[in-house]
């Protein structure tokens, strides 16, 4: 006896919501990879940089964050939820890390990388849950 899946098609992100939530990823990775740079040679352009990103970062999770919680409205459905609370939880953190770059460099460290670690994870779960549209249903 063969298990037949049925698979079905969630709705899409709207291709503007898509790029949005893509251009989140990298802004952070590349906050993370400067917090991590200056780790290892101190030089204070490092955290400038990462401050800069992590402010775009902001920007596009924040816009996503904006649709996801229109379509959780509208959708009510429950891995919609899962990816607005990730997001929220990305964008929130990510702001206490914008706080924290803004401090004095020698202030920020260790704290900001670690922060900046825990955006990137969360913003990869993010995006992973976000461009997963492909659901399994019940077997027949």
């Amino acid at each position: 006896m063969a298990l037949d899946f049925d698979r079905h098609r969630a709705p899409a992100l709207h291709p503007l919501h898509a790029v949005l939530l893509a251009g989140a990823l990298p802004l952070f990775l590349g906050a993370l990879l400067s917090d991590y740079a200056y780790a290892a040679s101190y030089q204070i352009q490092w955290t400038n940089f990462a401050s800069w990103l992590i402010i775009g970062g902001m920007i596009f999770s924040g816009f996503a964050l904006l649709w996801a919680l229109i379509d959780l409205i509208r959708t009510r459905e429950g891995w919609h939820l899962l990816y607005f609370v990730v997001l929220l939880a990305a964008w929130v953190l990510g702001f206490i890390n914008a706080l924290v770059h803004a401090k004095d460099v020698w202030a920020a460290m260790p704290d900001g990388l670690i922060l900046s670690a825990i955006v990137a994870l969360l913003t990869i779960v993010a995006v992973w849950i976000g461009f997963s549209t492909l659901r399994a249903g019940g077997a027949k």
